[in-house]
């Protein structure tokens, strides 16, 4: 079972960036990530979710992106949750703009864990309600709890 705690941490989730480009968005996602994962150098990731991009949107569809990258210096899975001010152009498979994104990094070996984690989240933001209380949630702490939720099998995030 994948332990979404351990990949998201409070501190790697944001409301309201006013990015208004996918470079932006990445950029400010990948601040976040370095800021809490001193590990991982910032140029770096910012240049492999950058590659990701070139080789195919990570635009789910519906106002959602999951980028992603594998990184040598990762040593464990980690990501970051962000939602935009405004939604930015993203090359999404519909077309529309992105305003949720979760930004994924993996060991350069995690391959199945890796695609574990997309699906799981892809199945969660590919429901409607859960787009819809994403986008509610008053701040980040609420983002948080309310993404956790929806990936905790028993539905309360900080129950150990």
């Amino acid at each position: 079972m994948i332990d979404f705690q351990q990949i998201l941490e409070p501190a790697c989730v944001s409301v309201g960036n006013p990015a208004k480009s996918k470079k932006r968005a990445l950029e400010h996602a990948s601040e976040l990530i370095v800021a809490a994962h001193p590990e991982i150098p910032s140029r770096r990731l910012f240049d492999q979710l950058m590659a990701r991009e070139r080789l195919g949107s990570t635009g789910l569809g519906e106002g959602i992106a999951i980028p992603h990258c594998r990184l040598d210096e990762c040593h464990e899975i980690v990501g970051a949750l962000v939602r935009l001010e405004s939604p930015v152009p993203f090359e999404a498979i519909d077309g529309e703009p992105v305003d949720l994104l979760f930004v994924l990094v993996v060991p350069t070996d995690a391959h199945d864990a890796h695609l574990k984690v997309l699906a799981e989240l892809a199945r969660v933001f590919g429901e409607d309600a859960n787009r819809k209380r994403l986008r509610e949630a008053p701040d980040a702490a609420a983002l948080f709890d309310v993404l956790l939720s929806m990936l905790s099998p028993a539905g309360n995030p900080r129950s150990s």
